[in-house]
């Protein structure tokens, strides 16, 4: 099953759930996060709530897409209670994106970013309910960063670069006695400057403070071990970059599990009501193919088991100006 939020073509909010080709507003649900609540409530699945309602018009997403009502899947009225956050250097090829890796390295000579692989490969995914290795963590802001399907990622003016990273984001609500649960998934793009991150690692909280994007569908129930998928980007509707890229835990150095423990293990992100948006990772960069974008360029990230693709043009801002601190 899959869930998705959209406007009417009068303004009023929906949800819409789809199964197979056939696609229908759920009855008395203005957003998922509302949904997902009643289910907490009820003791019962998502999916299961979804089924409790019955079945209400039926809709054309892909025409609700094209027509800019198609929403974030997951989100919240109050931009500040969701958190957009992520992990690195936690797929099997993404070392490759920041350095290399020789059979017989000394590991007193790899960089940190490659001790951490390392490690994530030696330790991410732990057996017998044990805490494994601790993942890289990010912050890439709350929901003024989250951008609808469709909609502009914006670079600021002090941006270096601006890059896509195709990804697989996990959707959760924090329950009322501060349980984290996860409502699904949906396709990411974690927009990064990989510039900037490239000029000294420490920097890499800089590089992440970006706009980012996920939807237009989020999968309800568990990810698929394997998942292939697309990355392009488009200029005058022609791709001139295309890449296949990979995930799932079958194709990751941590297990979901680790990499979702890590992040909640800290009160801060389980706080009743709260959404969290969590990127899991590439290994796929445009940027290391040496590709340079420009405003206007569109970034298409797709895969069969996602249902629609995620598209977001780049706004490019121009210039930079200090920002003065008044005194009160």
């Amino acid at each position: 099953m899959f869930l998705s939020q959209l406007k009417s073509p009068g303004g009023d909010r929906a949800v819409a759930a789809r199964t197979g080709d056939r696609a229908w507003i759920v009855p008395g649900a203005a957003s998922t996060r509302d949904l997902a609540q009643a289910a907490i409530a009820a003791g019962r699945r998502l999916a299961d709530e979804v089924k409790a309602r019955g079945q209400g018009e039926a809709v054309d997403l892909a025409a609700a897409l094209a027509d800019g009502r198609v929403l974030l899947p997951l989100d919240h009225d109050d931009p500040a209670h969701l958190h957009l956050t992520g992990t690195g250097l936690t797929h099997l090829g993404s070392a490759a994106t920041r350095n290399s890796m020789h059979a017989k390295s000394d590991a007193e000579s790899l960089t940190d970013s490659m001790k951490m692989f390392r490690m994530g490969l030696e330790g991410g995914k732990p057996q017998g309910g044990s805490v494994g290795v601790q993942p890289e963590w990010f912050y890439k802001g709350n929901g003024v960063n989250a951008v609808a399907p469709g909609g502009a990622l914006v670079s600021p003016g002090f941006a270096l670069d601006a890059g896509e990273e195709p990804e697989i984001a996990g959707l959760y609500l924090i329950g009322p006695d501060g349980t984290p649960f996860r409502l699904g998934f949906a396709l990411a793009n974690e927009f990064s400057d990989h510039v900037t991150e490239r000029g000294n690692y420490l920097w890499l909280a800089h590089s992440k403070l970006r706009p980012a994007s996920y939807g237009p569908e989020m999968l309800v129930g568990d990810l698929p071990p394997h998942v292939e998928g697309t990355s392009r980007i488009l200029r005058g509707g022609r791709a001139i970059w295309e890449k296949p890229f990979l995930s799932g835990e079958s194709n990751m150095s941590h297990s979901l599990a680790n990499l979702e423990h890590h992040h909640f293990k800290y009160a801060l992100f389980r706080q009743p009501g709260d959404v969290h948006v969590h990127f899991f990772g590439t290994a796929t960069l445009s940027f290391a193919d040496g590709i340079k974008v420009q405003a206007g360029d569109v970034f298409q990230i797709e895969s069969p088991a996602f249902g629609l693709p995620l598209s977001n043009p780049l706004d490019q801002r121009n210039g930079e100006t200090p920002v003065a601190v008044a005194t009160l």
